[in-house]
């Protein structure tokens, strides 16, 4: 699969944020009627981790008038054998470079397996599913739907901006991001409370806290440990993607198995949106597996939170390619 002629393609860098942010809006706006990217997710992607690196896993595609059409990059927090690959196309000028990029970055996914020590990679893309063109290119490409996701939003137009009292036994703190043994109780929560979830790609601490460090920004008062009776039980860990927006951002929630329906989930919800609201959020927003074995999706909704819009994923293996070993 190769481009048209007139196509042209390169590597991008961070000069190139702007430029890749007004793509992706208009790709958003057209799928979803919303922008649901910000500079900070850009700037995160461009920045590459220590799994993936936009000199190599990134690519650009420009139009035969000099606009750039199309952006394909790969991501991989763990380092293990399942890539997610992202194709954003503009919606009038796009559509050409849809499948040759995802050749190219499938390639690449063969080539990583190699060079990561993988006999094969799973590699996953997401679409919406009023993207019928791009859905037809992945399964042309070989992918099968595993599963749907939900985007979920609410108005923080009635939430008070002090926190609500928690139910007896349950306490809520902020983390305390300068001791040590605080930060791997937050990591150790998180860690254990979603290894019974079958999409979860453990990291280790040290890894975890380079990718913590890392961060663009850090709001350490909306980072919450929640205890019963003393003792941990859950964390909520807030993001700062969706500030343009307005909107409070919750990046990871989790309850440790023993203390599951005893309201800790929902208590460190409510505490979160109070902190969002008191800062003049306007909304809150979170991403769930609509499949999640712990109905997280339940929860979500009794908190009073809707989908904004749904999203499938579809999965594939690749092979290693030679020119990776």
């Amino acid at each position: 699969m190769t481009f048209p002629a007139g196509w042209t393609t390169r590597r991008p860098t961070l000069d190139d944020l702007t430029e890749i942010l007004a793509l992706v809006h208009a790709s958003d706006l057209a799928a979803v009627g919303q922008a649901d990217f910000s500079s900070d997710d850009v700037r995160e992607a461009l920045a590459g981790s220590p799994h993936v690196a936009p000199e190599r896993d990134s690519l650009l595609a420009y139009a035969p008038d000099g606009s750039l059409a199309g952006w394909a990059y790969l991501e991989n927090e763990s380092g293990g054998d399942r890539d997610f690959l992202e194709v954003y196309t503009h919606p009038e000028t796009g559509l050409p470079a849809q499948a040759p990029l995802l050749a190219l970055t499938l390639a690449r996914v063969a080539e990583r397996a190699g060079e990561l020590g993988h006999g094969t990679m799973t590699v996953r893309a997401g679409a919406i599913p009023t993207e019928r063109p791009y859905i037809a290119a992945l399964r042309a490409a070989g992918f099968e739907f595993v599963k749907r996701y939900a985007r979920m939003r609410r108005s923080l137009a009635d939430v008070p901006a002090t926190p609500p009292p928690v139910p007896d036994g349950i306490s809520i703190r902020p983390v305390d991001p300068g001791e040590d043994a605080d930060m791997r109780l937050f990591h150790r929560i998180l860690d254990t409370a979603f290894r019974d979830t079958p999409d979860y790609q453990p990291r280790a601490y040290e890894r975890w806290r380079e990718w913590v460090d890392g961060q663009a920004s850090v709001a350490w008062d909306e980072w919450l440990v929640a205890a019963v009776g003393g003792r941990p039980a859950g964390i909520l860990q807030s993001a700062d993607q969706s500030l343009e927006d307005g909107e409070g951002w919750v990046k990871m929630l989790a309850v440790s198995r023993e203390y599951r329906r005893r309201g800790v989930g929902e208590a460190l919800l409510r505490h979160a949106f109070a902190l969002y609201a008191a800062k003049g959020r306007a909304n809150v927003g979170l991403g769930v597996d609509l499949e999640n074995p712990t109905e997280a999706a339940r929860l979500y909704r009794a908190v009073g939170m809707t989908p904004a819009y749904e999203a499938d994923i579809f999965e594939r293996t690749v092979a290693s390619s030679p020119m990776g070993r």
